[in-house]
């Protein structure tokens, strides 16, 4: 397993927001964690790269590893953060030039010739779909493109940097269908170069585009299984009743 969760719990001062949690993540799959707001998903989904960091309060047990490392024990933050990508739900393009976004982490990792900066940038833009829509104007900002072109800038940002895991925390959730469908298209052929995780509301995109499903309910995961499974023969009354829309 690239990333594998065990016995994991997570606290914010007294409040559980984790109970328990296993599970694995294997390299080229893509693995969606769907349940309604509140249930745990990006909690668990920000822990992967340790972002929950940035919370004082904030209190893990148990394990999880990457490659079978500790990313709770020696490993350096910042390395760790190199390797494991992060997209937003908002698209959050740095306020820069297009090119400056694609080229700000492989230069904070100490890449400076323009030769190296240039391949980079053409290689993630093209890696993200989006370069034959922004390579005559790789100079204007970034903030003057489309949402859900934005949006591809920040996948090909976080790709920027070799990661080996690419997380998304709902990433289409303020796009248009058009664009969700080119962000959706683009996750499959990347699904075959890294291992992904996305948290997403939205049934019809979990049953499209991922492998495996988590249901989360109350900071536990009730049921995960093959996609396919999941959606058409979940074991779980309660998965039964969120997918099909009975609550949630």
């Amino acid at each position: 397993m690239k990333i594998k969760v065990e016995n994991m719990n997570l606290f914010y001062g007294s409040m559980q927001a984790l109970t328990n949690v296993n599970m694995g993540m294997a390299q080229n799959e893509i693995t969606a964690y769907i349940g309604p707001s509140g249930c745990g998903k990006s909690t668990l989904l920000k822990s992967l790269n340790r972002m929950n960091d940035l919370i004082e309060c904030c209190r893990i047990t148990g394990k999880i590893t990457l490659d079978g490392e500790d990313i709770y024990g020696n490993i350096n933050v910042n390395t760790l953060r190199k390797r494991v990508g992060m997209v937003f739900q908002k698209p959050n393009p740095f306020p820069m030039s297009i090119y400056d976004n694609v080229a700000y982490g492989p230069r904070t990792h100490g890449i400076k010739k323009k030769r190296d900066l240039d391949e980079i940038v053409e290689e993630s833009l093209k890696n993200a779909a989006i370069w034959d829509e922004v390579k005559d104007r790789l100079k204007k900002s970034a903030l003057a493109v489309s949402g859900g072109q934005q949006q591809r800038l920040c996948i090909a940002r976080a790709l920027a940097v070799k990661p080996d895991v690419l997380l998304l925390d709902e990433p289409t959730s303020a796009l248009d269908p058009i664009s969700t469908t080119k962000i959706e298209d683009l996750l499959l052929e990347l699904k075959e170069r890294y291992t992904i995780v996305i948290v997403t509301h939205n049934m019809g995109q979990a049953a499209r585009i991922s492998d495996k499903t988590a249901f989360f309910l109350h900071g536990e995961i009730v049921e995960f299984d093959n996609t396919m499974d999941i959606f058409s023969n979940p074991k779980d009354k309660k998965t039964e009743d969120y997918i099909t829309g009975r609550f949630g």
